[in-house]
Order: structure tokens, then sequence, then C-alpha cells
């Protein structure tokens, strides 16, 4: 008798899928609209500019000549409206900066002053050789500037253009004003790393770094003429000072010519520099305390 045999069959149970565990996003701590880093010290001290940036690399990107161009062209009109209106009418003042950072933001970051390069440089905003450029450019629009003013005085019939002259940086007045340059350099730096968090918006950006320099030159006005008794005695902006024929040609000896080539460039250049970059870590050091991220 043939037995059959059995088949059993199991049935295999369903197996159970496990899905991964969605990955919850990092918290994240929002004051105003900034993120809070995680790392504020670390945020402070590094490097916000592109690291490959070098000598070598800078002109294989096209965009430094338009940048270059963009501070030459801007500095060379802001040396012009300040040496045809001069710095005592702030209220015309404000609205020719704000409509130069926002013509030229988008090609250079609208640096328009070495001692604002100096203090983006020292913070580690833009690179050294980037800076460097930035400043020969600032210069030389500067001096083309005073020749587009010169060039229609003498057309004009005159046999010199009548430029304001900065009052002698002497004795007792020498700390005073290095002091009004410094203090000032101080608030333009600060207010231009504060306009740094608004750069998407270029108008917005200009408005806060005209609104700073507009605050600079109205405290510098106060200070120089109800206090120190003077007029013409600050610049609050190198490459124009040097327009302003701050440096001497003639002296007694050589000696003391250069001695006071050395005054007025620690007045009107040294120390505006210095200012700007002190301005621009008080700007990191308030973001950092507040939980802010630094803006590059």
């Amino acid at each position: 008798m043939a037995t059959a045999k059995a088949k059993i069959t199991k049935k295999s149970s369903p197996k159970k899928i496990s899905k991964p565990a969605a990955s919850k996003p990092a918290a994240k701590s929002v004051v105003g609209t900034s993120t809070i880093s995680a790392h504020p010290v670390k945020d402070f001290f590094s490097r916000k500019h592109d690291s490959s940036e070098n000598i070598l690399t800078i002109f294989k990107n096209p965009r430094i000549i338009g940048a270059i161009l963009g501070e030459v062209i801007g500095t060379m009109i802001l040396t012009m409206i300040l040496l045809t209106l001069g710095l005592y009418n702030p209220l015309y003042l404000i609205f020719g900066i704000l409509a130069i950072t926002v013509g030229v933001f988008a090609l250079s970051g609208a640096h328009l002053n070495p001692a604002i390069t100096v203090g983006m440089m020292a913070s580690r905003r833009v690179s050294a050789i980037r800076g460097t450029l930035y400043i020969i450019a600032q210069i030389l629009g500067a001096w083309f500037g005073l020749l587009i003013v010169n060039a229609f005085h003498l057309t004009g019939g005159e046999s010199a253009a009548a430029l304001p002259q900065i009052t002698a940086v002497d004795g007792s007045m020498f700390w005073a004003i290095t002091m009004v340059e410094f203090i000032g350099a101080i608030i333009i730096g600060f207010f231009f790393a504060r306009a740094l968090i608004y750069k998407r918006s270029a108008f917005t950006f200009g408005a806060v770094v005209a609104g700073g320099v507009f605050i600079a030159i109205l405290i510098a006005i106060v200070v120089t003429s109800n206090y120190l008794m003077l007029q013409d005695a600050f610049v609050l902006n190198p490459a124009v000072a040097i327009m302003y024929q701050i440096l001497p040609s003639e002296a007694a000896n050589f000696g003391t010519l250069l001695g006071e080539i050395g005054k007025a460039l620690t007045t009107y250049a040294i120390f505006p520099m210095i200012g700007a970059t002190v301005g621009f870590y008080l700007s990191d050091l308030a973001s950092t305390l507040s939980g802010e991220k630094v803006s590059a």
C-alpha cells in the first residue's frame, strides 16, 4: 500500500519592513532672521573669504576686473562730490553715498575707502591680494576725481583749482584731530560690518552704510567746529585725504619734511585704518555675544 507523504506547507509570516528612523533636523535657534552659530568663537576668528584666492588664481576670475573698476569709478565719483561740496554738507552727502554704494555694490561690495578695506582684511572677509588691489583702485579713483575737478577749474579760466585744504595738524591739535578721525572710522567700520547682514538688498545695505557715514561726519563736524574751533580738519577716507593735499611738499629740511609727512599719514591714514578695524571687531563681538552668526 502506497503511502502518500503529506506535504506540510508552512505559511510564511510576512516580514516586517522597518522604516528607517527619520533623522531629526538639528535644532536651530533664531534671533531675528539670523541663525545662532553653534561655534561662535570659531566663527569670530574664521576665514570668511575664498581660501583658494591668491595672487596666482585671482585674475583667473574675470569678476575681479569688474570689482576693481567698480572701486575706481565709485571712489572717483565720491572724491568729486567731496571736493566740490565739501564735508560740511552731510545731508547732500548721505544721498550721494547711498547712490554710489548701491550703484557699485554688485561689482565690488562698495568699499570706496581704504580704511573699510583694511577692516575687511583684518576681519578675514577679503583676501590680502584682493584688499591690496582694492586700495590701489581707490587711490587711483580718488586721483581721477581730482583730475576731473581740476580740469573743470582750469577750463573755467582759473589758474589753479580752489580745492579745500586740511588744517595743519600741529601742536596740541595733532592728537585731537587724530582722535576725531579714529572715532569716526570706528563708527563707519561698525556700520559697514552691520550692513553686511543686509547684503542681499543693495538699497538696504547702502542705506545702513550711508547712515553710518552721516553719523560719523555729523559728530566730526560738531567736535571740530564747536570744541576745537577748526574748519576742514577731517576727511574720514585715506584715499580722498591725499587729494585734500594733506601731504606737505616743502619744509625747512628733509628730516622735517619726512616728519610732517609721517604726522599727516598717522592722522589721516593709519589711525582711520586702525579705527575701522576696531569697528569691524566691535560688530563681530556684538554679534557673537548676542548669538548672531558673524556676517561675511
